[in-house]
């Protein structure tokens, strides 16, 4: 298992699936999404991933923050399942990606089991 790690967040590929989980509670800036995202990229080494984003442990998320990762955030990857802890919040993301349309799949679930279920029909069809 190939993993990275600094002092908030922790990136581990197993199966073919990039899985990320925050260490402790965080408030994401604009410094730290951009920690966030080098991470990333260093642990995918140039090639396109299917991301399990673990969102327990963000407190907030800063508007300058979500810009930036906008932009920058969906290098290497194939398709992200961004797991949440809230139906409501799930709801929330769903229905926002509808009408925002990233350029990867990306869908909220409350259930890590579903998350990478997603990820790996996804994969069977790329």
């Amino acid at each position: 298992m190939k993993e990275v790690a600094n002092d908030f967040v922790k990136f581990w590929i197993e199966d073919g699936i990039l899985y990320s989980q925050f260490k402790k509670p965080v408030i994401i800036d604009i410094e730290k999404v951009k920690i966030l995202i080098d991470l990333r990229h260093q642990i995918s080494a140039g090639e396109k991933q299917y991301w399990c984003y673990d969102f327990d442990g963000i407190k907030s998320y800063d508007k300058d923050a979500r810009d930036y990762a906008d932009i920058h955030g969906q290098e290497y990857l194939h398709a992200c399942a961004v797991l949440l802890n809230s139906h409501i919040t799930k709801f929330t993301l769903n229905a926002f990606m509808k009408l925002k349309r990233p350029i990867i799949p990306l869908k909220g679930f409350t259930k890590q089991e579903n998350a990478v279920n997603w990820l790996r029909e996804i994969q069977e069809k790329i």
